[in-house]
């Protein structure tokens, strides 16, 4: 590569740090002058066919489509808890446990966020996640941070291990799956020593960003219950990966950290003295700007208001285990764009199987359960239909920008791809300190592409030559790859514009990710460190 041409595959991420990030302008209008700039660059300077642009856009779409049925579908099922009441009753349930807002952010996000992760993906956690944090009293934005810093090293084995199975199955052909839970055993064993501090830096940052002192101490003095916290999830996590295999660590993990964490909090094992508290919201209860239109019912039940979250996990577990004739019908229930345009581009998308077709049926369940008149429930429908234009915008030219940076290895330059000429580079400019670098790759998969599991499909055989290539032990670079790819959910752009869709932080995505790309970066250098000390 020439410098114009680094310059061209550098675009797709210099152009979103620039305009959302340091420009702060909002993703909708940040994210089709990104499209544009990587559109016209790919065009002249990688020489990326018309038909080959065209192709990425409309594939763009589709994919955009399915991320907006998902938020869709958060947003329905949320406010028709919001207006039932449940919403408020679950907050009471979550006070009782600890009036702590430090204490609900590790059980709420961490735990109960790690629990989705590990059923589904897909950005449920901080679909399902931020929403419960800002009925708690906490600021929209508060909220997102969190649920985003969380859903991290839960996705190594998100979605019932879908990163390790398919993401590194399918990156490096002919891997055994006895090598891939040693990869993943690996993985969690480093981040035994990394995500357990996790909830530790969330508590801080709370206090410092967002607490009326702004102090980090506040978040820092809670450091026992913190680290309990996060133990509580890595060391069962690591016992199922050694044991079982990559499928249950997030979940099985998650569930016995939450009935520690609980117990703990309910005899306020390791906590401080005082309860710290964010500065009180003028309506926690308010997920956005619109009040609810009937009040809520605070004699609800906790087992009443909680059954549509435990219907959707129900649901999500019983669609995503391989053993039931389920998942394969939902999976067939596909919509096949083949060769797109007449390009060699093909996608697919089976909506019956995406999260969002879950939370919306969940949503007419409740809205049935809870007795709700028809006229109630297209409200709820129209309020939510109205919050989507703005992501949809976003979503619209972030997605084909991502699209043609990942097609772009069709192109009149004799080039590869982009992200792989990127990661060629890295490899042959850091290869003395590959172990150090192999993370960055990874978030940079996940960053630009919205999924652990593509960037582990995207990088996981150039992560593989690049080890053989320094003497490092493959096994090594791929688990490093796969903690990278964790700590890249974090500022994923995808992500985040769904998140604030939920909470109605719409045109504020910049700022979330200028919350969040500290903590990615301290994940990603302390797992560089600690591969850089293991390969010696």
């Amino acid at each position: 590569m020439n410098l114009l041409q680094l310059t061209t595959a550098l675009v797709p991420v210099i152009s979103v740090l620039v305009l959302l990030v340091i420009m702060r302008l909002p993703a909708s209008r940040a994210m089709p002058l990104s499209l544009l700039i990587t559109g016209l660059l790919a065009a002249f300077v990688w020489q990326v066919p018309g038909l080959q642009l065209a192709a990425s856009i409309v594939e763009g779409w589709i994919i955009a489509l399915s991320i907006l049925l998902i938020i869709l579908g958060a947003l329905v099922l949320l406010n028709t808890l919001r207006a039932s009441g449940a919403l408020a009753s679950i907050s009471s349930g979550f006070c009782h446990i600890s009036p702590d807002h430090r204490v609900q952010v590790i059980v709420v996000a961490w735990l109960f966020g790690a629990v989705l992760e590990g059923v589904s993906g897909f950005g449920t956690p901080a679909a399902i996640g931020a929403p419960l944090l800002v009925a708690l009293g906490l600021t929209p934005l508060a909220a997102v941070t969190m649920a985003l810093i969380a859903d991290s090293a839960p996705v190594s084995f998100g979605a019932l291990g879908t990163p390790v199975i398919v993401g590194l199955g399918q990156g490096v052909p002919g891997i055994e799956p006895e090598e891939l839970q040693a990869i993943a055993v690996t993985a969690i064993g480093i981040d035994l020593l990394v995500a357990s501090f996790l909830p530790l830096v969330m508590v801080a940052m709370l206090s410092r960003f967002f607490g009326a002192n702004r102090s980090w101490r506040e978040g820092l003095a809670l450091w026992r219950f913190a680290l309990l916290g996060g133990l509580a999830f890595t060391l069962p996590a690591y016992a199922v990966a050694r044991w079982l295999g990559p499928e249950f660590p997030s979940i099985i993990g998650a569930l016995v950290g939450l009935g520690l964490v609980v117990s703990a909090a309910r005899r306020r094992w390791l906590l401080p003295e005082s309860v710290w508290r964010l500065p009180e919201s003028p309506d926690p209860l308010l997920v956005g700007n619109e009040p609810a239109d009937r009040a809520p019912d605070q004699t609800m039940g906790l087992w009443r208001a909680w059954f549509p979250y435990l219907l959707v996990a129900g649901l999500l577990i019983l669609t995503r285990v391989d053993f039931l004739p389920i998942k394969a019908w939902l999976q067939a229930q596909v919509l096949v764009f083949p060769d797109l345009l007449g390009s060699d581009i093909s996608t697919r998308w089976a909506p019956l199987y995406s999260p969002g077709s879950l939370f919306l049926l969940v949503a007419l369940a409740a809205a049935f359960f809870y007795r709700f008149p028809v006229s109630r429930q297209v409200s709820i429908w129209r309020q939510s239909l109205s919050r989507l234009l703005p992501s949809a915008l976003a979503l619209a030219a972030s997605v084909p920008m991502v699209r043609i940076f990942l097609n772009s290895g069709v192109n009149g330059a004799n080039l590869a791809a982009m992200p792989t000429e990127l990661a060629h580079l890295a490899a042959d400019s850091f290869a003395q300190t590959w172990p150090l670098v192999a993370p960055f790759i990874g978030a940079l998969g996940s960053f630009i592409a919205g999924s652990a599991t593509f960037s582990n499909m995207m990088f996981a055989s150039l992560q593989q030559d690049a080890a053989l290539a320094t003497g490092v032990s493959p096994r090594l670079v791929l688990a490093l790859q796969m903690l990278g790819a964790n700590a890249g959910n974090m500022i994923c752009v995808m992500n985040v514009v769904a998140a604030a869709s939920v909470v109605n932080l719409v045109g504020r995505e910049g700022q979330i990710i200028r919350l969040t790309l500290l903590p990615m970066l301290l994940y990603s250098v302390a797992v560089g460190v600690l591969g850089l000390v293991l390969a010696r």
